[in-house]
Protein backbone atom coordinates (compact mmCIF):
# COMPACT_ATOMS: atom_id res chain seq x y z
CA UNK A 1 0.00 0.00 0.00
CA UNK A 2 1.08 3.51 -1.22
CA UNK A 3 1.10 6.84 1.26
CA UNK A 4 -1.62 9.02 0.99
CA UNK A 5 -3.40 12.12 2.12
CA UNK A 6 -6.20 11.31 4.81
CA UNK A 7 -9.11 13.92 5.24
CA UNK A 8 -12.66 14.28 6.39
CA UNK A 9 -15.27 15.71 5.19
CA UNK A 10 -17.54 17.72 6.86
CA UNK A 11 -20.41 18.39 4.15
CA UNK A 12 -20.61 17.21 1.11
CA UNK A 13 -19.57 20.34 -1.03
CA UNK A 14 -16.60 19.69 1.03
CA UNK A 15 -15.90 16.44 -0.66
CA UNK A 16 -17.16 16.73 -3.68
CA UNK A 17 -14.66 20.27 -3.78
CA UNK A 18 -11.59 17.58 -2.56
CA UNK A 19 -12.30 15.13 -5.05
CA UNK A 20 -11.95 17.88 -7.74
CA UNK A 21 -8.47 17.30 -10.09
CA UNK A 22 -8.99 13.55 -9.94
CA UNK A 23 -6.61 11.24 -7.77
CA UNK A 24 -9.04 11.22 -4.64
CA UNK A 25 -11.40 8.42 -3.90
CA UNK A 26 -13.97 8.65 -1.45
CA UNK A 27 -14.48 5.99 1.95
CA UNK A 28 -17.45 4.93 4.35
CA UNK A 29 -16.78 1.18 4.96
CA UNK A 30 -13.77 0.85 2.98
CA UNK A 31 -14.93 -3.05 2.71
CA UNK A 32 -13.99 -3.59 -0.83
CA UNK A 33 -11.42 -0.43 -1.56
CA UNK A 34 -8.94 -1.19 1.41
CA UNK A 35 -8.68 -4.45 0.30
CA UNK A 36 -8.19 -3.10 -3.59
CA UNK A 37 -5.35 -0.71 -1.93
CA UNK A 38 -3.19 -3.71 -0.03
CA UNK A 39 -3.21 -5.02 -3.46
CA UNK A 40 -1.77 -1.67 -5.43
CA UNK A 41 -5.09 -1.95 -7.79
CA UNK A 42 -6.48 0.89 -5.73
CA UNK A 43 -3.40 3.73 -5.59
CA UNK A 44 -5.56 6.27 -4.39
CA UNK A 45 -3.42 10.06 -3.49
CA UNK A 46 -5.83 11.01 -1.33
CA UNK A 47 -8.85 9.35 0.99
CA UNK A 48 -11.86 11.25 1.76
CA UNK A 49 -13.97 10.35 4.75
CA UNK A 50 -17.79 10.72 4.44
CA UNK A 51 -18.83 9.01 7.39
CA UNK A 52 -19.60 12.37 9.02
CA UNK A 53 -21.68 13.09 6.73
CA UNK A 54 -25.59 13.08 7.37
CA UNK A 55 -26.96 10.35 4.61
CA UNK A 56 -27.98 7.94 7.05
CA UNK A 57 -31.79 7.66 7.37
CA UNK A 58 -34.10 5.41 5.71
CA UNK A 59 -37.72 7.72 4.97
CA UNK A 60 -40.61 7.36 3.49
CA UNK A 61 -41.31 10.15 1.14
CA UNK A 62 -44.70 11.82 0.63
CA UNK A 63 -45.43 9.72 -2.97
CA UNK A 64 -44.60 6.41 -1.45
CA UNK A 65 -41.05 6.28 -2.05
CA UNK A 66 -38.08 4.91 0.28
CA UNK A 67 -35.34 7.25 0.16
CA UNK A 68 -32.10 5.32 1.66
CA UNK A 69 -29.02 7.34 2.18
CA UNK A 70 -25.83 6.64 0.95
CA UNK A 71 -24.10 5.86 4.12
CA UNK A 72 -27.18 3.69 5.59
CA UNK A 73 -25.26 -0.16 6.69
CA UNK A 74 -25.81 -2.96 4.26
CA UNK A 75 -27.24 -4.74 7.76
CA UNK A 76 -29.47 -1.83 9.14
CA UNK A 77 -30.93 -1.74 5.52
CA UNK A 78 -31.52 -5.25 5.52
CA UNK A 79 -33.44 -5.78 8.76
CA UNK A 80 -35.53 -2.20 8.56
CA UNK A 81 -39.17 -3.25 9.33
CA UNK A 82 -39.95 -1.06 5.52
CA UNK A 83 -37.97 -3.37 3.50
CA UNK A 84 -38.62 -6.45 5.11
CA UNK A 85 -42.20 -5.91 4.78
CA UNK A 86 -42.48 -4.14 1.49
CA UNK A 87 -39.29 -5.67 -0.50
CA UNK A 88 -38.43 -8.56 0.74
CA UNK A 89 -36.53 -9.42 -2.11
CA UNK A 90 -34.00 -6.61 -1.45
CA UNK A 91 -33.76 -7.74 2.23
CA UNK A 92 -32.86 -11.13 0.95
CA UNK A 93 -30.22 -10.18 -1.55
CA UNK A 94 -28.50 -7.99 1.06
CA UNK A 95 -28.23 -11.06 4.12
CA UNK A 96 -27.01 -13.30 1.22
CA UNK A 97 -23.58 -11.35 0.63
CA UNK A 98 -20.52 -10.96 2.73
CA UNK A 99 -20.77 -11.82 6.31
CA UNK A 100 -22.10 -9.99 9.12
CA UNK A 101 -19.44 -8.02 10.25
CA UNK A 102 -18.74 -7.02 6.57
CA UNK A 103 -22.57 -5.76 6.04
CA UNK A 104 -22.28 -3.89 9.86
CA UNK A 105 -19.70 -2.14 7.76
CA UNK A 106 -20.13 -2.03 4.32
CA UNK A 107 -22.61 0.87 3.08
CA UNK A 108 -25.31 1.25 0.20
CA UNK A 109 -23.14 3.77 -1.56
CA UNK A 110 -20.34 1.89 -1.60
CA UNK A 111 -22.07 -1.22 -2.37
CA UNK A 112 -23.36 0.14 -5.68
CA UNK A 113 -19.14 0.66 -6.53
CA UNK A 114 -17.92 -2.56 -5.27
CA UNK A 115 -15.44 -3.91 -8.36
CA UNK A 116 -15.28 -7.61 -9.55
CA UNK A 117 -13.71 -10.47 -7.55
CA UNK A 118 -12.07 -11.48 -11.04
CA UNK A 119 -9.06 -13.87 -9.90
CA UNK A 120 -7.36 -11.65 -12.81
CA UNK A 121 -8.46 -8.62 -12.00
CA UNK A 122 -6.66 -9.16 -8.54
CA UNK A 123 -3.19 -11.05 -9.67
CA UNK A 124 -1.39 -7.76 -10.55
CA UNK A 125 0.78 -9.84 -12.75
CA UNK A 126 -1.91 -10.89 -15.06
CA UNK A 127 -3.05 -8.65 -17.98
CA UNK A 128 -6.66 -7.29 -17.35
CA UNK A 129 -7.99 -4.26 -19.19
CA UNK A 130 -9.95 -3.10 -15.80
CA UNK A 131 -6.33 -2.56 -14.35
CA UNK A 132 -4.32 -1.35 -17.23
CA UNK A 133 -6.48 -0.66 -20.40
CA UNK A 134 -5.20 -2.39 -23.41
CA UNK A 135 -3.51 -4.81 -22.05
CA UNK A 136 -5.55 -7.71 -22.80
CA UNK A 137 -8.32 -9.98 -20.86
CA UNK A 138 -6.94 -12.97 -19.20
CA UNK A 139 -10.15 -14.50 -18.23
CA UNK A 140 -11.20 -15.01 -21.67
CA UNK A 141 -9.08 -17.63 -22.60
CA UNK A 142 -8.02 -18.21 -19.14
CA UNK A 143 -9.94 -20.11 -16.05
CA UNK A 144 -13.36 -17.91 -16.66
CA UNK A 145 -15.42 -19.99 -14.39
CA UNK A 146 -16.80 -17.27 -12.15
CA UNK A 147 -16.82 -14.94 -15.35
CA UNK A 148 -19.91 -13.82 -16.85
CA UNK A 149 -21.90 -14.95 -20.03
CA UNK A 150 -24.19 -11.77 -20.67
CA UNK A 151 -23.17 -8.39 -21.44
CA UNK A 152 -19.07 -9.84 -22.20
CA UNK A 153 -16.99 -7.88 -24.87
CA UNK A 154 -13.59 -9.28 -25.94
CA UNK A 155 -12.41 -6.90 -23.61
CA UNK A 156 -13.60 -8.05 -20.57
CA UNK A 157 -15.58 -11.11 -19.00
CA UNK A 158 -15.70 -10.04 -15.10
CA UNK A 159 -19.21 -11.18 -13.60
CA UNK A 160 -20.52 -8.02 -11.41
CA UNK A 161 -20.18 -9.03 -7.36
CA UNK A 162 -23.11 -7.31 -5.79
CA UNK A 163 -26.36 -9.40 -4.45
CA UNK A 164 -27.96 -6.10 -3.78
CA UNK A 165 -27.37 -4.65 -7.23
CA UNK A 166 -29.93 -7.11 -8.83
CA UNK A 167 -32.49 -6.84 -6.08
CA UNK A 168 -32.33 -3.18 -6.72
CA UNK A 169 -32.02 -3.24 -10.71
CA UNK A 170 -35.43 -5.52 -10.48
CA UNK A 171 -36.93 -2.59 -8.30
CA UNK A 172 -35.71 0.12 -10.76
CA UNK A 173 -34.63 1.94 -8.18
CA UNK A 174 -32.95 5.61 -8.73
CA UNK A 175 -29.49 6.80 -7.40
CA UNK A 176 -28.99 10.96 -6.22
CA UNK A 177 -25.89 11.61 -6.61
CA UNK A 178 -24.08 15.34 -6.59
CA UNK A 179 -21.19 17.23 -8.11
CA UNK A 180 -20.18 20.62 -8.73
CA UNK A 181 -22.46 20.84 -11.53
CA UNK A 182 -25.49 20.10 -8.76
CA UNK A 183 -27.67 17.20 -8.05
CA UNK A 184 -28.72 14.59 -10.73
CA UNK A 185 -30.86 11.75 -10.91
CA UNK A 186 -29.69 8.55 -12.56
CA UNK A 187 -32.31 5.85 -13.31
CA UNK A 188 -30.66 2.03 -12.20
CA UNK A 189 -30.31 0.63 -15.18
CA UNK A 190 -28.34 3.57 -16.65
CA UNK A 191 -26.09 3.36 -13.91
CA UNK A 192 -23.69 0.38 -14.15
CA UNK A 193 -21.91 0.39 -17.85
CA UNK A 194 -21.02 -2.71 -19.80
CA UNK A 195 -17.24 -3.31 -20.41
CA UNK A 196 -17.54 -2.83 -24.31
CA UNK A 197 -14.60 -1.51 -24.98
CA UNK A 198 -13.73 0.29 -21.94
CA UNK A 199 -13.99 -1.74 -19.97
CA UNK A 200 -12.38 0.63 -17.08
CA UNK A 201 -15.34 2.06 -16.95
CA UNK A 202 -17.64 0.59 -14.77
CA UNK A 203 -20.35 3.01 -13.93
CA UNK A 204 -21.44 6.89 -15.20
CA UNK A 205 -20.66 8.15 -11.86
CA UNK A 206 -18.15 11.39 -12.24
CA UNK A 207 -15.14 11.36 -10.65
CA UNK A 208 -16.63 14.50 -8.40
CA UNK A 209 -19.53 13.82 -7.92
CA UNK A 210 -20.49 12.01 -5.01
CA UNK A 211 -23.71 9.67 -4.35
CA UNK A 212 -25.95 10.82 -1.50
CA UNK A 213 -29.07 8.82 -2.01
CA UNK A 214 -30.82 5.70 -3.47
CA UNK A 215 -34.80 5.85 -3.93
CA UNK A 216 -37.03 2.41 -4.30
CA UNK A 217 -40.00 3.66 -5.62
CA UNK A 218 -43.46 2.31 -4.73
CA UNK A 219 -44.13 -0.80 -5.81
CA UNK A 220 -47.32 -2.36 -4.21
CA UNK A 221 -46.78 -5.88 -5.50
CA UNK A 222 -43.28 -6.22 -4.73
CA UNK A 223 -44.02 -7.55 -1.17
CA UNK A 224 -44.59 -10.70 -3.67
CA UNK A 225 -40.67 -10.97 -4.53
CA UNK A 226 -37.89 -13.42 -3.22
CA UNK A 227 -34.02 -13.27 -4.09
CA UNK A 228 -32.29 -16.84 -4.68
CA UNK A 229 -28.53 -17.10 -4.76
CA UNK A 230 -26.82 -20.29 -5.82
CA UNK A 231 -22.86 -20.32 -5.07
CA UNK A 232 -20.65 -22.71 -3.81
CA UNK A 233 -20.77 -22.52 -0.41
CA UNK A 234 -23.60 -21.65 2.02
CA UNK A 235 -21.96 -18.25 3.45
CA UNK A 236 -19.62 -15.57 2.40
CA UNK A 237 -19.57 -16.56 -0.92
CA UNK A 238 -20.31 -14.58 -4.70
CA UNK A 239 -23.17 -15.61 -6.63
CA UNK A 240 -22.62 -18.26 -9.78
CA UNK A 241 -26.56 -17.47 -10.51
CA UNK A 242 -28.70 -15.52 -8.80
CA UNK A 243 -32.36 -14.28 -9.25
CA UNK A 244 -34.31 -11.32 -7.81
CA UNK A 245 -38.11 -11.93 -8.32
CA UNK A 246 -41.18 -9.51 -8.20
CA UNK A 247 -44.53 -10.79 -9.71
CA UNK A 248 -47.98 -9.30 -9.78
CA UNK A 249 -50.32 -12.07 -10.05
CA UNK A 250 -54.60 -12.01 -10.19
CA UNK A 251 -56.59 -14.89 -10.88
CA UNK A 252 -53.40 -17.01 -11.80
CA UNK A 253 -52.28 -14.85 -14.43
CA UNK A 254 -48.85 -12.57 -14.34
CA UNK A 255 -50.12 -8.58 -14.53
CA UNK A 256 -46.92 -7.61 -14.20
CA UNK A 257 -42.86 -8.63 -13.48
CA UNK A 258 -39.62 -7.59 -12.87
CA UNK A 259 -36.86 -9.90 -13.37
CA UNK A 260 -32.78 -9.20 -12.60
CA UNK A 261 -30.07 -11.87 -12.32
CA UNK A 262 -27.01 -12.47 -10.73
CA UNK A 263 -23.55 -14.08 -10.78
CA UNK A 264 -24.12 -14.21 -14.63
CA UNK A 265 -23.53 -10.48 -16.26
CA UNK A 266 -20.75 -7.87 -16.52
CA UNK A 267 -23.34 -5.84 -14.82
CA UNK A 268 -26.88 -6.13 -12.27
CA UNK A 269 -28.93 -8.27 -15.30
CA UNK A 270 -32.69 -6.77 -15.92
CA UNK A 271 -34.13 -9.59 -17.93
CA UNK A 272 -36.79 -7.00 -19.87
CA UNK A 273 -37.09 -10.40 -22.42
CA UNK A 274 -38.41 -12.45 -19.49
CA UNK A 275 -40.72 -9.47 -18.40
CA UNK A 276 -42.07 -9.74 -22.09
CA UNK A 277 -42.77 -13.32 -21.78
CA UNK A 278 -44.40 -13.05 -18.50
CA UNK A 279 -46.64 -10.40 -18.43
CA UNK A 280 -49.72 -11.88 -19.27
CA UNK A 281 -48.93 -15.27 -19.08
CA UNK A 282 -50.68 -18.38 -16.87
CA UNK A 283 -48.22 -18.38 -13.33
CA UNK A 284 -47.40 -21.92 -13.92
CA UNK A 285 -44.05 -23.80 -14.76
CA UNK A 286 -43.67 -23.66 -18.45
CA UNK A 287 -44.75 -19.74 -18.25
CA UNK A 288 -41.42 -20.02 -15.92
CA UNK A 289 -39.43 -21.80 -18.22
CA UNK A 290 -39.88 -20.16 -21.16
CA UNK A 291 -39.04 -16.82 -19.45
CA UNK A 292 -35.90 -18.94 -18.20
CA UNK A 293 -35.04 -19.22 -21.94
CA UNK A 294 -35.39 -16.14 -23.43
CA UNK A 295 -33.00 -14.53 -20.19
CA UNK A 296 -30.23 -16.53 -21.32
CA UNK A 297 -30.88 -16.12 -24.76
CA UNK A 298 -28.36 -14.07 -25.32
CA UNK A 299 -25.73 -15.65 -23.23
CA UNK A 300 -22.09 -16.76 -24.51
CA UNK A 301 -20.27 -19.45 -22.49
CA UNK A 302 -16.81 -19.53 -22.23
CA UNK A 303 -14.65 -22.67 -21.51
CA UNK A 304 -15.02 -23.50 -18.18
CA UNK A 305 -18.58 -21.71 -17.39
CA UNK A 306 -21.02 -22.79 -19.91
CA UNK A 307 -22.60 -24.49 -17.03
CA UNK A 308 -24.20 -21.02 -15.59
CA UNK A 309 -26.34 -21.16 -18.56
CA UNK A 310 -28.45 -24.03 -17.09
CA UNK A 311 -27.62 -23.16 -13.62
CA UNK A 312 -29.22 -19.49 -13.89
CA UNK A 313 -32.42 -20.78 -16.08
CA UNK A 314 -32.99 -23.03 -12.67
CA UNK A 315 -32.30 -20.66 -10.77
CA UNK A 316 -35.06 -18.72 -12.26
CA UNK A 317 -37.67 -21.25 -12.65
CA UNK A 318 -36.78 -21.51 -9.03
CA UNK A 319 -37.29 -18.33 -7.84
CA UNK A 320 -40.61 -17.72 -9.91
CA UNK A 321 -41.97 -20.46 -8.39
CA UNK A 322 -41.03 -19.73 -4.98
CA UNK A 323 -43.13 -16.23 -5.88
CA UNK A 324 -45.85 -17.15 -8.23
CA UNK A 325 -46.41 -20.75 -7.74
CA UNK A 326 -48.64 -22.63 -9.98
CA UNK A 327 -51.89 -22.00 -11.07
Amino acid sequence: MESFKFIRANDPRGAITSMTGGGAKIIAGGTNLVDLMKLNIERPAQLIDINGLKMQTIETLPNGTIKIGALVKNSDLAYHPLIMKNFPVLSEALLSGASAQLRNMATVGGNLLQRTRCPYFYDTAAPCNKRVPGSGCSAIDGYNRNNAVLGTSKYCIATHPSDMCVAMAALGAVIHVQGPAGPREIPFADFHLLPAQTPQYETTLKHDELITSVDIPPIPYAIRSHYLKVRDRASYEFALASAAVILDINGGRIKDARIALGGVGTKPWRSKLAEKVLTGAAANEQSYRTAAEAALSEAKPYKHNAFKIELAKRTLVHALTTVGGMS
